[in-house]
């Protein structure tokens, strides 16, 4: 394992932590990229066809409920469900031979390192933000193969209960935690399945990376959110959401959103506001919420992997061609790849993002009632404008200096 050392000024404490992440080194990445390689080689054409048949999910949307009533029928939910599973089991392996073990593009915070070493940048982001008392409990939804709940014990010692849809990724969560020493638990659940089978505030902090684009009801999984956690414990989330330059009465970006859907995973299609709106109306305060990332943008992180994925995909056409590769590689770094070219163009004309992010907190009870459990209120929360010019880069009044370089390359905001 390589090691990244960062020290970061907490925005909100104004204390300088320090922090050794562990990176995975050459070997590790080969091992894991060779285990999902052998786990796609082996794979039975129903799997085959079933991941491609998941796709048909991504056509559709939560909001429109009588097209997905005429397409997967009246337990359309559930249908939802199998779909997702069908198609994570397949994608996971597809992302694990690259830079996205993780499956999730991270906002840039520094575009001289790799995507692998942002993700590390932005976690440890994360783990400041939700400042976890000792002995912590946190929660994760759509935890994925279990790396971002790991890297969350080793910075916070805190541990964390992941959910997730996918069996096969469950497996691998439990697997890898095991070997690297933590207790943390691995919980087989929809996230649409509610309520959650947890107690009554029994986390100290909650975060989701990218997965609430599968949530059915936003509000209703919210409320379980904040019911499941303690009073004063902070959420940050990480995910995609349509912006204002998007157009729904624009063909050019109708077709943008169909083919950007199923890259990306989305079934709903959130905004900064609706989001906002749910926490809110959970009973959360809002702390802040904003683009991440230098100029609010991943085009170049997205171009990155395509040029990777795009020569992998030619690997494999020549492979399966000569008969060294089942034909199957070809179907499926075929739809992997395809429509890349529309995720750069919208994200680059700023009409959607998958790294936006939201940080909010369940407020402290005291005699009087509720109470924040930081300086910030929902009224102080500060939306920040990545569009702006970089020149143009604001923190929050609250923000100490020294905290400027840590916070403001993520965003920047109109004046």
């Amino acid at each position: 394992m390589a090691t990244q050392e960062t020290a970061v000024v907490d925005p909100l404490t104004q204390t300088k932590l320090t922090r050794v992440s562990r990176q995975p080194g050459m070997y590790d990445r080969f091992s894991t990229a060779m285990k999902s390689f052998r786990v796609l080689k082996d794979l039975t054409p129903e799997q085959v066809d079933s991941f491609m048949k998941s796709y048909v999910i991504y056509d559709l949307d939560w909001a429109n409920e009588k097209q997905m009533i005429e397409v997967l029928g009246p337990d359309y939910q559930k249908k939802v469900g199998a779909c997702l599973s069908d198609y994570y089991a397949v994608l996971n392996h597809l992302c694990a031979i690259g830079e996205l073990e993780k499956m999730y593009v991270p906002p840039i915070l520094d575009a001289s390192v790799s995507v692998l070493a942002n993700q590390i940048l932005y976690e440890g982001l994360v783990a400041e933000e939700l400042q976890l008392p000792p002995n912590a409990h946190v929660l994760d939804i759509g935890c994925g193969r279990g790396r971002v709940a790991a890297h969350m014990t080793e910075m916070t010692d805190a541990k964390v209960t992941g959910l997730n849809i996918d069996t096969d990724q469950l497996a691998s969560a439990v697997a890898y935690n095991k070997l690297m020493g933590y207790s943390n638990d691995f919980i087989h659940q929809d996230m649409n399945e509610l309520p959650l089978p947890f107690a009554n505030e029994q986390f100290d902090g909650f975060y989701q990376v990218q997965a609430f684009s599968l949530c059915k009801d936003l509000p209703k999984l919210c409320g379980e959110v904040y019911r499941v956690l303690k009073p004063g414990s902070r959420v940050s989330l990480l995910d995609w959401a349509s912006l204002e330059a998007y157009n729904p009465d624009d063909p050019h970006h109708q077709e943008l959103m169909r083919a950007v859907k199923p890259i990306i995973g989305a079934v709903g299609t959130p905004t900064p506001e609706s989001m906002v709106a749910a926490l809110e109306g959970a009973g959360f305060r809002m702390i802040r919420h904003y683009v991440g990332g230098i100029n609010g943008l991943q085009a170049p992180f997205l171009e990155r992997l395509k040029s990777y994925f795009y020569t992998a995909r030619w690997a494999m056409q020549g492979l399966t061609t000569v008969g060294l590769l089942p034909m199957h590689f070809r179907t499926l770094f075929n739809r992997m790849t395809q429509d890349s070219d529309a995720f750069i163009e919208a994200d680059k004309s700023r009409l959607i993002t998958t790294c936006y992010h939201w940080v909010a907190e369940k407020p402290l009870r005291n005699a009087g009632g509720l109470k924040s459990a930081s300086p910030l209120s929902s009224e102080d929360s500060v939306k920040f404008d990545s569009s702006a010019s970089s020149d143009n880069e604001y923190v929050h009044a609250d923000t100490p200096a020294s905290s400027q370089d840590s916070l403001a390359p993520m965003s920047s905001a109109k004046a």
